[in-house]
């Protein structure tokens, strides 16, 4: 077989290019392969003030229960987050951070004991505190760029980091090219301070200093992005351009998110951050089926 049919064949078992391809392996014995499906990534908020779920899962016991449903759901990751990044949020110290976070995080341990926890914070202390306790990734939504400090503590663990888009104003010039360009200094910053370039994922922060119209035009060009050659997080669970859209409450929005979910992935999004993980997981599971399809013909012709 040449090199070229090698290729061909690589990418038919699994219809992503090969260079999405990642395998990670945790010192307690936790894998993780990316390129193979998509993966769901779960949220469980550890706060009083979440937009969706506040207060519901903050405690250790109602999180424990929450990250075992999970599971029966087909989870991949659980994401823990301790502070709530919506709109108008209040920012909480490290020490309160991890007043809620350290329990939630061992009690999911145990609940949940097969499965990788990500941790959503952009201060590197409590990063630092999250791995020592048992996590396994980094999910900043300031794209290292709030806490001098966060790149060098993934460099330091060897942890995958989610680099996420965020600004403090929507001061953009041409929407998608500002965004990659912003992505691209913050990987400048993960390489530069010793991270590992198979250890970065990029997540395009919709819903973080984006307005209505530019979510929808970013959820349509989301290839431009996942042309990079990073491993892709989506994460638009139950967020505000779907409420606007749809004109639903929040505890309503199951199908729109599912929606931005398979366009996702049809565009090369490899993990999704959701809040409903049954049916994300099956509309990811179709995706799935239909990409790995289209591959395949393509491969034979």
């Amino acid at each position: 077989m040449s090199n070229q049919e090698q290729e061909r064949e690589q990418e038919i078992q699994g219809y992503r290019p090969t260079f999405w391809n990642r395998s990670y392996e945790w010192d307690d014995g936790l894998k993780l392969e990316l390129g193979q499906r998509t993966l769901i990534m779960g949220i469980l908020n550890a706060t009083p003030d979440s937009f969706s779920d506040g207060g519901r899962f903050n405690q250790a016991e109602a999180a424990a229960e929450r990250a075992a449903a999970m599971v029966e759901e087909g989870v991949d990751i659980i994401d823990i987050g301790a502070e709530s990044t919506r709109p108008g949020f209040d920012p909480v110290s490290v020490e309160e951070e991890l007043r809620r976070l350290l329990p939630v995080i061992r009690a999911v341990r145990e609940a949940a004991p097969r499965v990788p926890i990500s941790i959503d914070t952009y201060k590197a202390e409590t990063a630092r505190q999250a791995l020592e306790a048992g996590a396994h990734i980094i999910n900043d939504i300031w794209g290292l760029k709030y806490d001098p400090h966060m790149a060098a503590v993934a460099a330091e663990y060897g942890c995958p980091v989610i680099i996420s888009h965020n600004r403090t104003a929507r001061d953009y010039t041409d929407l998608v090219p500002d965004v990659l360009a912003d992505l691209e200094a913050s990987v400048a910053i993960a390489l530069q301070a010793g991270v590992d370039a198979s250890r970065i994922w990029l997540d395009p922060g919709l819903g973080f200093a984006k307005d209505h119209d530019d979510n929808l035009e970013f959820m349509g060009r989301l290839s431009e992005l996942t042309a990079l050659g990073y491993p892709v997080l989506l994460g638009t669970s139950r967020k505000r351009f779907i409420r606007q859209t749809l004109d639903l409450p929040v505890n309503e929005l199951a199908e729109g998110t599912a929606a931005t979910t398979a366009l996702g992935i049809a565009q090369g999004c490899q993990i999704v951050r959701v809040h409903d993980v049954r049916a994300n997981k099956r509309t990811a599971m179709m995706a799935d089926a239909i990409m790995y399809k289209s591959a395949h013909l393509q491969g034979r012709r």
